[in-house]
């Protein structure tokens, strides 16, 4: 779902880097050494959760290797995921939109680590109209169309396709097969019973594509998923893909998309 670029920051050598954020990696070299400096590199844990509904939000996270869940929360306590950030994104896009609050909430899905950059300064560096604007605003677009996509399946689509399209969706942004989740956090979610969850994941794992075993889900069989899956995954993946390379591309970085 990202590109691999070959700019300044793929020389860096620590083992948790700036440019593993796909975004991050895009920028060009003036771009990127003005946010530097002030980009702090933070553990995400499992649970940990970023920003609240109506909160002041005053920091941006890149993710590197964690994986962060976007979701509302009802009144009655259930809740559904409306999208997932990984190294592919940014959490925090009303910081640069002009709202500095959300009503959604921001929880750590998938433990790891991720950078973490004061809002007033994505803002100003947003200002200037410089390429980071023009991937921000990509990004952004690309995000409504998860959003948009998310909803879309959660009423038309079987909780079989959904957690296939969700499962892909989160494989595309780590490095391993091996996903470290309960049955509870898949269905939370999807806002789904774990019942529901349960029974799909022992059919996927009878028929070899999936492992299943207490908070560990490793996925033996990619294409099986894909075909169990809805279009909404491709949708997505498509998407982000066109708008970003598009515009990296007008910019004359050179991008090849996975």
């Amino acid at each position: 779902m990202g590109w691999n670029l070959p700019i300044q920051t793929l020389a860096m050598s620590s083992p948790h880097s700036p440019n593993q954020n796909h975004l991050l990696a895009a920028l060009p070299k003036a771009e990127f050494e003005r946010l530097a400096p002030h980009l702090e590199p933070v553990p995400m844990l499992l649970g940990d959760i970023l920003y609240e509904p109506g909160t002041q939000m005053q920091h941006a996270y890149f993710p590197t290797s964690a994986i962060v869940s976007l979701h509302y929360v009802m009144e009655s306590g259930a809740s559904a995921e409306s999208a997932g950030v990984g190294n592919e994104g940014v959490v925090g896009i009303s910081l640069f939109m002009g709202g500095n609050t959300t009503p959604s909430s921001a929880v750590v899905q998938t433990a790891g680590h991720a950078y973490r950059l004061a809002g007033r300064l994505l803002k100003q560096e947003f200002d200037r109209g410089g390429l980071m604007q023009q991937l921000m605003l990509r990004y952004t677009q690309a995000l409504i169309t998860q959003m948009s996509q998310t909803a879309a399946c959660n009423r038309h689509h079987s909780v079989e396709q959904q957690l296939c399209r969700w499962l892909l969706l989160t494989l595309d942004r780590v490095p391993s097969r091996e996903l470290i989740m309960t049955q509870e956090l898949v269905a939370s979610m999807l806002g789904v019973r774990r019942e529901g969850i349960t029974e799909i994941a022992g059919e996927l794992q009878r028929t070899g594509v999936i492992h299943y075993r207490r908070g560990h889900i490793t996925v033996l069989d990619r294409s099986g998923l894909e075909t169990r899956a809805c279009e909404c995954y491709a949708v997505v993946k498509k998407e982000l893909s066109r708008l970003l390379s598009d515009v990296l591309y007008r910019q004359g970085v050179v991008a090849v998309v996975r």
